[in-house]
């Protein structure tokens, strides 16, 4: 799995046990729903850490929070 495939998998399994649509954490995050989808499509790779921070706060948790999670701890940067 590519690194910010992580990061899709992990906004679109938030989104799915709270029953959001990607539209619906757009409203709630106030990040512009063109900006979510270029990130769900793997078009943005590396979004920012304010875009991150902001989706975070939208699923109630800090940024810590938002991305310490198995598969991107357990992720090996090829060296």
């Amino acid at each position: 799995m590519e690194y910010y495939e992580l990061y899709v998998h992990r906004i679109r399994s938030l989104c799915q046990q709270r029953g959001w649509s990607i539209n619906r954490l757009a409203a709630m995050s106030g990040v512009k729903q063109s900006t979510l989808d270029n990130i769900v499509r793997g078009e943005t790779r590396n979004p920012r850490v304010r875009t991150l921070h902001l989706v975070a706060n939208a699923f109630g948790m800090t940024l810590s929070e938002f991305l310490d999670f198995e598969e991107l701890n357990a992720y090996a940067f090829d060296e």
